[in-house]
């Protein structure tokens, strides 16, 4: 049975599949997320690693390919079944299931390494991603390492538009899906130790005006040759230097917290 919730995330991708309206900006997304994972993750290949979701693999490129060069085994699973056909098959050939990141069908210890790009950041409340959070300290291995990135509440407009109703934020274009609850870097680093985890590393990524760009990626996805879609990914690029300012919190889209699992739940985290 497909959980509940996994039509809408359907219907998500079946539109974005037909219409394909924001090709260019996902392959900005997936680069500051490859880019991410490229410094985060361990260069020696570990034995299985999870993806939280396939969303990104069911309607672009995604993250399979490159993560299948940092685990002999990637395991993608997402709420929707049809999202993780899309996203498993062909090139990608990746293992799938379909499952809730707050129920996961895995024995304890079952992954050395979890990568949950902004998967967690669309329920309702902080409860369900502390539900979450305690669901991947369980099927990581002792010393497993987690990759999570959620919006960013620091950030003084993701902020604003957490705080205005969805549907009309939807009706103007502003989001192409739902957003649900999130937090700042500071207590997120506080969820995680809570739950067992010890934080490694800390920043924000994604750090262009979004808003803007998304709106300049449709119009070049339609009206722009190659070369000036290419010359507008690289100008994007540039702003993620914001990354090593002080100021990084409050102009990055998304925390981004590399986390260990403890052995105990004695002991604290050190950022």
């Amino acid at each position: 049975m497909i959980p509940e919730g996994a039509s809408y995330w359907e219907s998500i991708a079946e539109e974005w599949k037909k219409t394909r309206p924001d090709r260019l900006w996902r392959k900005h997304s997936d680069a500051i997320n490859q880019s991410l994972l490229f410094r985060w993750l361990p260069e020696q290949p570990v034995p299985r690693l999870l993806k939280t979701d396939t969303f990104d693999e069911a309607v672009g490129e995604g993250l399979a390919q490159f993560l299948q060069t940092r685990a002999h085994t990637v395991v993608g699973m997402d709420l929707s079944f049809q999202n993780v056909q899309l996203a498993c098959r062909g090139e990608k050939s990746i293992p799938g299931a379909c499952a809730d990141v707050r129920h996961l069908p895995f024995g304890e210890q079952s992954f050395d390494v979890v990568v949950s790009n902004s998967t967690l950041d669309h329920f309702q409340t902080l409860d369900e991603i502390t539900v979450s959070l305690r669901e991947l300290h369980r099927v990581l291995c002792r010393k497993g390492q987690l990759i999570v990135t959620l919006d960013n509440l620091a950030n003084p407009i993701i902020a604003v538009r957490n705080h205005l109703p969805f549907k009309l934020l939807n009706r103007l274009g502003i989001v192409p899906y739902f957003v649900g609850a999130t937090c700042g870097p500071w207590q997120l680093q506080k969820l995680l130790r809570e739950v067992g985890f010890e934080v490694r590393d800390v920043t924000a990524v994604l750090h262009c005006p979004r808003m803007i760009a998304v709106l300049v990626a449709k119009l070049l996805c339609s009206r722009a040759e190659p070369p000036a879609q290419q010359h507008f990914l690289r100008w994007l690029q540039i702003f993620e230097g914001l990354s090593r300012w002080p100021t990084r919190y409050l102009t990055g889209c998304y925390i981004a917290v590399r986390a260990e699992k403890r052995q105990s739940h004695s002991g604290g985290g050190a950022r």
